[in-house]
């Protein structure tokens, strides 16, 4: 996009500040955001809801060297990692609670979020799965690792708890936009019909 996109404004906060958010809400023990290039300015210019930053030295390389650096520090003392995109400002906390309960109910050691049919992120790794994430390199980040192994996956269907729209350029910027605005005047419209009902109850 030619400039740091974590740091673009979309509905009054930075782009990252939106997958942040849900993660930080969502049941998650621990919530850490990687970082690369441009890791001071997002940082300092983003509220991290209290989450951890990892500031990745290899970052260069790509999303998958990113991903073994994190999985290296915290996958160790994890039993499974949810892993979300950063540019990803419609995730929401209720798409991550499917999948850690789906893992709950004995899924994996892949989760893997599903729209539509289509998978996508977020994707939660358990052992043996988990321990691979620390052989990745370039940036692929773990989509061999996922084709090479088939029947480690299962995939929880999103529909409407969800959307993996990420921001890549300009015109995915408006269009995240335009979603972010139906998803407020859906749930201001939801809001007022809940007060209806409760005044017609009195």
């Amino acid at each position: 996009m030619g400039r740091p996109k974590q740091l673009v404004e979309l509905g009054g906060r930075p782009l990252l500040e939106h997958a942040v958010s849900a993660m930080v809400a969502a049941p998650l023990d621990r919530v850490v955001v990687a970082l690369g290039a441009h890791a001071c300015r997002v940082r300092d210019g983003v509220d991290l809801h209290g989450a951890e930053v990892f500031v990745a030295a290899g970052w260069r390389e790509g999303m998958g060297r990113v991903l073994a650096e994190a999985a290296g520090v915290y996958g160790p003392d994890a039993d499974a990692l949810v892993v979300a995109l950063g540019d990803q400002p419609l995730l929401t906390p209720g798409a991550i609670a499917a999948l850690v309960a789906a893992w709950e109910g004995g899924a994996g050691p892949v989760v893997r979020a599903a729209y539509g049919g289509r998978p996508g992120h977020p994707v939660l790794f358990a052992r043996p799965a988990l321990d691979r994430l620390g052989t990745l390199g370039g940036d692929e980040g773990a989509r061999d690792l996922l084709r090479d192994n088939p029947g480690w996956i299962r995939t929880v269907e999103l529909g409407s708890t969800g959307n993996d729209m990420d921001v890549d350029d300009e015109p995915g910027l408006a269009g995240a936009r335009a979603l972010l605005r139906a998803r407020e005047v859906a749930a201001g419209v939801s809001a007022s019909a809940t007060r209806h009902t409760e005044e017609g109850d009195r």
